[in-house]
């Protein structure tokens, strides 16, 4: 894998193994995360499928004679990772607020397509690995990776890759299949306890890693013919013998793959990983894929110490999550802990940072006050205290998003980027982008091409306006995201938001449902008085007198926030 060469490699890695002896070695790791740094619960997450997103170079639209005969909606469309670069130039994302994008896998897929029950298949997705050490180029190249990543770094933007270890793409009409000690087909898992949930199949299409052995494997064939032929199998296997002798790991298939997502973080300064089919895997993995991503990023910063404005350790989230409250029975209540039915497991003790919190599409339907305060009091004084959560309204395989109609865009953008814990925008959700496409099957129906022809009309562009005024706020105030809840009124209905730390404070103060025209806002002694304000909706300033604030605006939604802290 570029830019290092084989030798450089290899002499940081003796080096680095100097530092990683085997009394803490990633196979021992335990890797126990302090509280969480307060950014990851009030980030703005922007999540979009690469090949669904910006199509910045068409001639790269049909890699491997992939073709156009699939089922709807589950071809190659030609969204790239130049589409993503672009938007990111154009200021897309900051104009979101947004400080962390996330896109589906960019690595090599299978080539060929899988005839499902609904009809043919092709891997647009990113979620059926072949090759885990090269881009796919339906989707670009490793340059236009880095420069990817190097373009958000120098925006302010943090980039997380999806990775996956519990599987592998199937065996299609020109993929052969992974030898059968990498993998296993069946059984398909069932769901009802642990054992069906990890060692099985998640699906008849997706082949299940054999992440319960510690067996030695060789590579397989056709991935060295192809090494071979790419003209770099020397190389691959140079630095996969460095990877084992260093961390004393058995060559068994999950720690291969290990290696290689970990060499993207080495390789390009990746920040976090977003791991999918978490909990269909056994959790001892994920403390050594923390521990050696750690060591990667902290070796890629060391150096490139200029590509970030500050310093953050490496980050790492998992598709686990359903948050148990409010009776909601998925995590049990007062517990973080997913539940397999006959066992309970807490990834946080696993290496994660946060995990994406699946309930909240259903939570959401819950009244806003009812909403802000049980999520405030979870992250703040219950079972979530110190770590992170991901809420969305719509995911790409999520069989029941929030508002799927589209009929509330403007208060389902208030529940989501108002809410505690981070938030998730699912790319469209900015433009309504439609949900229901007639005539797809399953997930697909999630997964349409950006709607930008949509920003030529009035609504849409006043819906995108209303998201952007929601992300610049919370990208401004810590307190949005990280902060505790506090409601001053119910009818119209304000409340506070009030970070506490050594390091920094904010507080924040919003109101909904208010007059349009001249209002008079009680502060409720948030500020002091000369304070001065923005209201971030109307982008106006305005300051405290008699802890009260008096306002002019054709909105009836204030965000309220000192001005100190742009």
């Amino acid at each position: 894998m570029k830019p290092y060469t084989v030798k450089f490699k290899c002499i940081v890695l003796v080096i680095l193994s100097l530092l990683f002896t085997s009394s803490s070695h990633a196979k021992t790791s335990t890797t126990t995360n302090n509280a969480i740094d307060p950014f990851w619960n009030n980030a703005v997450i922007y999540f979009m499928m690469t090949d669904r997103f910006s199509n910045g170079d068409k001639s790269n639209d049909q890699a491997f004679n992939r073709k156009k005969d699939g089922a709807l909606l589950r071809n190659f469309m030609g969204g790239d990772i130049k589409g993503i670069t672009q938007k990111i130039e154009d200021g897309y994302f900051a104009a979101l607020g947004v400080n962390v994008l996330w896109m589906t896998p960019l690595i090599e897929q299978v080539h060929g397509y899988w005839d499902e029950d609904w009809g043919r298949s092709y891997p647009f997705h990113g979620y059926w690995p072949r090759d885990w050490t090269k881009v796919d180029p339906n989707f670009g190249t490793e340059a236009e990776m880095k420069t990817m990543i190097d373009t958000a770094h120098a925006h302010g933007i943090r980039v997380l890759a999806d990775v996956i270890i519990n599987h592998t793409g199937p065996m299609t009409n020109v993929d052969s299949a992974w030898p059968s000690d990498w993998i296993r087909t069946e059984p398909v898992c069932q769901w009802h306890n642990y054992k069906n949930n990890v060692h099985c199949a998640v699906a008849t299409s997706i082949p299940d890693i054999r992440t319960d052995s510690e067996k030695l494997v060789k590579l397989p064939s056709f991935l060295l013919e192809k090494w071979q032929l790419e003209g770099r199998k020397q190389q691959e296997i140079a630095e996969l013998d460095a990877f084992f002798d260093r961390t004393q790991l058995p060559r068994a298939p999950k720690y291969y793959i290990i290696k290689w997502l970990t060499d993207w973080v080495r390789d390009y300064g990746i920040d976090g990983f977003r791991v999918d089919t978490a909990k269909h895997v056994e959790a001892d993995i994920w403390r050594v894929l923390k521990a050696e991503a750690s060591l990667a990023y902290n070796q890629w910063k060391s150096q490139n110490q200029t590509a970030l404005d500050d310093d953050k350790d490496f980050f790492m989230i998992g598709e686990i999550m359903h948050l148990g409250v409010n009776g909601f029975k998925n995590t049990p209540s007062g517990t973080r802990k997913y539940d397999y039915g006959d066992k309970q497991v807490d990834f946080y003790d696993y290496g994660f940072d946060s995990l994406i919190n699946m309930g909240f599409a259903t939570h959401a339907n819950l009244p806003m006050e009812t909403l802000f305060s049980i999520y405030s009091a979870e992250l703040n004084q219950g079972a979530f205290k110190n770590v992170g959560i991901l809420n969305y309204v719509v995911s790409h395989d999520d069989p029941e998003p929030y508002d799927k109609e589209r009929t509330t865009p403007f208060k389902t953008a208030l529940k989501l980027m108002l809410a505690p814990g981070a938030a998730q925008i699912y790319y469209g959700d900015e433009l309504a982008r439609n949900l229901q496409v007639k005539g797809t099957i399953g997930d697909a129906t999630w997964r349409s091409f950006m709607n930008w022809q949509d920003l030529t009309k009035n609504e849409t562009q006043n819906l995108l306006k209303h998201w952007q005024k929601l992300g610049t706020f919370r990208h401004n105030h810590l307190s949005v995201g990280a902060g505790v809840h506090k409601q001053h009124n119910e009818k119209p209905y304000i409340f506070s938001r009030k970070y506490i730390a050594k390091a920094k404070s904010d507080n924040v103060l919003v109101g909904i449902d208010l007059n349009k025209g001249h209002k008079t806002l009680s502060t409720y002694q948030a500020f002091k008085n000369g304070t001065v304000l923005k209201d971030y909706y109307s982008d106006t300033l305005v300051t405290v007198k008699d802890n009260k604030i008096k306002l002019n605006t054709n909105f009836s939604i204030v965000l309220l926030g000192k001005v100190s802290d742009n």
